[in-house]
């Protein structure tokens, strides 16, 4: 069965799929509070990877790339709901409560953790919408997501650093960002907001960084470890095409073909 995803008001997305099931990758542009329902999701991202176990909350922070594959659980399901903490709501509400913060938050990328009875209670609170048994109204969507902000900084204090962190990203190192995220399949310009550039800024810069355009340089970097994985882990391109960002194995042979002049058997 495909994967379903559905979207029960605006900003809380429900997904549930009934066998294995790779995502694509994602661009995250805001924060957004998760709960794993059933089955596991396995993620990677630019600093490794994470597991999300069963009956676990995560708060994925805004601005980074991340790759999925679902899992469900030994009784057949995979459900995960998920609630975006806009810009917007989280201005409003850091204006409403006085909340101003003095340092960036300096802990780890991805924050997972048990529910406590109030997040746990919250998430159970959200079942009717799932279910339609219940209608939510734009006001009453908009109660739900300050509801969850609120319990979250009741939680960990630590939070607010991050959810109302409104400061625009600064300029990353480009080489070393590139070399940690080049496997991810997203457009240029996500890069170039993602590195704190415009689009133009990115080409500028990434050209005198790399002397090359960032297509160039994008596909010889996948291709250059497509070559390390065959001729020295011995593995087969239908196993790791899609990791390297190539989106069909067809492309990815005549690619690799003009470039070494020989094809991956030959390796």
């Amino acid at each position: 069965m495909e994967a379903k995803r559905e979207i029960i008001f605006d900003k809380l997305v429900y997904s549930c799929v009934f066998e294995k099931h790779r995502g694509n990758e994602e661009f995250i542009p805001e924060h957004f509070l998760g709960f794993q329902l059933s089955g596991e999701t396995h993620a990677f991202h630019a600093d490794g990877s994470t597991i999300i176990p069963e009956n676990t909350i995560v708060l994925v922070r805004k601005n980074q790339l991340i790759r999925t594959i679902k899992y469900p659980s030994k009784s057949g399901k995979y459900q995960f709901l998920s609630i975006t903490l806009d810009k917007e709501t989280l201005q409003q509400y850091a204006l409403e409560n006085k909340i101003a913060i003095d340092k960036k938050y300096a802990g780890k990328q991805k924050l997972f953790f048990e529910p406590d009875d109030f997040l746990q209670n919250y998430f159970s609170s959200l079942a009717p919408y799932i279910n339609k048994t219940k209608e939510a109204t734009p006001r009453l969507a908009d109660l739900k997501i300050r509801e969850a902000i609120e319990l979250l900084v009741q939680s960990n204090p630590d939070f607010k650093q991050i959810l109302f962190d409104f400061s625009e990203p600064f300029k990353m190192n480009l080489e070393e960002f590139m070399n940690q995220n080049y496997m991810f399949n997203v457009s240029v310009s996500s890069f170039a907001k993602l590195t704190g550039r415009s689009l133009s800024g990115f080409k500028r810069d990434f050209t005198k960084t790399f002397d090359k355009t960032p297509k160039k340089w994008l596909l010889a970097k996948r291709l250059d470890e497509a070559y390390y994985l065959i001729k020295h882990k011995k593995q087969k391109p239908a196993d790791f095409y899609l990791d390297l960002g190539f989106e069909n194995l067809a492309h990815f042979y005549a690619s690799f073909k003009e470039k070494f002049g020989l094809t991956t058997s030959q390796i």
